[in-house]
């Protein structure tokens, strides 16, 4: 039972590392595509039509990929209250991906913004357009990350008490070398994983006995 349980802990990790990787491509996309177009005229030559790209219109996008990507890696050695942090962290990712999404919808103007970015005078203005796609992956992608964080904390509870496949093998030594800790963290820890007994077998104890026998006398009998 504990190890099926590790087992779907495994999994939930690997999902919610997947679920990081997919967003920070997501972000990586949206800051590519155009989120505004501006058509400009100076009164010298043909009207132009200039790109405003994820990248310049939400400059957190790229920054925001990269901690994804971050997160990703470091999910890989977290467990316990790290896993939780992590979670937190990720949930604040996706809120930020969330408002800068959400911004160029529920923004009334934004022609002072596009020009100040342009660096275009108003007074070559003729007009704004907002292209969506961008906006709609990057959502996505906050979407996504929620869900990474939601199962990095369910990864978390299911760990507190107990060593996952991630330990360290010092700890795993430790614990072999007193199964009876493992009881503290409730019923989650009363079994030794299949890992830590073999890792008391390589070090010569048997992984299922009573550590409190293993000063007793010995057998005198035949004497």
């Amino acid at each position: 039972m504990a190890d099926g349980r590790e087992r779907n802990d495994t999994r939930a990790l690997r999902g919610a590392q997947l679920l990081m990787v997919a967003a920070a491509g997501g972000l990586w996309g949206a800051a590519r595509l155009p989120w505004v177009l501006i058509r400009s005229f100076d009164g010298l030559g043909q009207p132009k039509q200039i790109t405003l790209t994820g990248a310049s219109w939400s400059t957190a996008l790229l920054p925001l990929a990269l901690l994804c990507l971050a997160s990703a890696v470091a999910a890989m050695a977290a467990r316990g209250w790290q896993l939780r942090v992590l979670a937190v962290v990720l949930a604040a990712v996706s809120l930020a991906c969330g408002y800068l999404a959400t911004s160029l919808w529920v923004a009334r103007d934004i022609t002072l913004r596009a020009l100040d970015i342009a660096e275009i005078p108003l007074t070559s203005l003729l007009g704004t357009e907002r292209r969506f796609i961008g906006a709609v992956l990057s959502l996505v992608a906050a979407l996504a990350v929620l869900a990474a964080a939601v199962l990095l904390m369910r990864v978390a509870a299911h760990n507190t008490g107990r060593l996952t496949k991630y330990s360290a093998p010092a700890e795993r030594r430790a614990a072999a070398r007193d199964p009876q800790s493992g009881n503290r963290g409730g019923p989650a820890g009363s079994q030794l994983s299949e890992r830590m007994m073999w890792d008391a077998l390589d070090e010569g104890r048997d992984p299922t006995g009573d550590p409190e026998n293993g000063s007793a006398e010995p057998d005198v009998e035949g004497r």
